[in-house]
């Protein structure tokens, strides 16, 4: 098993995440999140957002990530959440994937 995966954005970007291993503390700090599915089939991307502190998406997420599917969380960090929020942006559109309830825009 790799400790880095890279994720596409629909602009062409691609990512690199690190594996957040089960037990090991996460700096408090922005990044991006990726719930990943991994078996013999080859890697799925579950669900993909940013988020202003790392540290506290194992605790607030992984439940439902789990749920549906996932077997690993890996993480990007990254210092403004501009760019942030863009490549998760990029990631979503990629992957097809819903928005993370924390993601949806107001109203939506």
């Amino acid at each position: 098993m790799n400790d880095f995966i890279e994720l596409s954005g629909a602009s062409g970007a691609a990512y690199r995440f690190r594996l957040w291993a089960h037990g090991a503390g996460h700096p408090p700090m922005g990044g991006n999140y990726a719930f990943v599915r991994i078996d013999s089939s080859g890697l799925v991307v579950v669900a993909a957002a940013a988020a202003d502190d790392l540290s506290m998406v194992r605790t607030a997420l992984e439940p439902a990530a789990l749920e549906r599917g996932a077997t690993h969380l890996f993480t990007r960090l990254n210092m403004s959440r501009v760019v942030r929020t863009f490549e998760a942006d990029d990631i979503v559109a990629f992957y097809a994937l819903e928005a993370e309830p924390s993601q949806r825009k107001r109203g939506a």
